[in-house]
């Protein structure tokens, strides 16, 4: 039986940790949390916020997917755009998505995030 999402894993670029690190924790907030060292070996990092996880992968030949995207709900998401953006980050509002207030960005590397809070 299924009890959670434990992580998200999206791929990125070979020698991109930098600007990773740059993005999720000093645009998105989160805290880098460390590999261990057999894992850590094959590059990427490790993020969370709470019970939000987020692993960045190196992949050989990357190239971000156009549509898969992990959903990360947001309070105040309203001041959290306002955030991504006067860091630097395009922030492209939708409202496709009945009953939700909803926004898509990207990461340095060109993975797709879905930004989203309840009504």
């Amino acid at each position: 039986m299924l009890a959670a999402v434990d992580h998200v894993q999206l791929a990125a670029p070979p020698g991109s940790e930098d600007r990773l690190r740059a993005y999720y924790v000093g645009v998105l907030g989160m805290t880098e949390v460390p590999k261990p060292p057999v894992l850590a070996a094959r590059g990427g990092c490790w993020f969370a916020a709470g019970p939000v996880h987020l692993h960045l992968g190196v992949e050989e030949g990357f190239r971000p997917a156009r549509k898969a995207h992990p959903g990360l709900r947001v309070t105040g998401i309203t001041a959290y755009a306002a955030r991504l953006e006067a860091l630097g980050a395009v922030v492209t509002w939708d409202d496709d998505l009945p009953g939700h207030r909803r926004f898509y960005s990207e990461d340095p590397v060109g993975n797709r995030l879905e930004f989203l809070e309840p009504r």
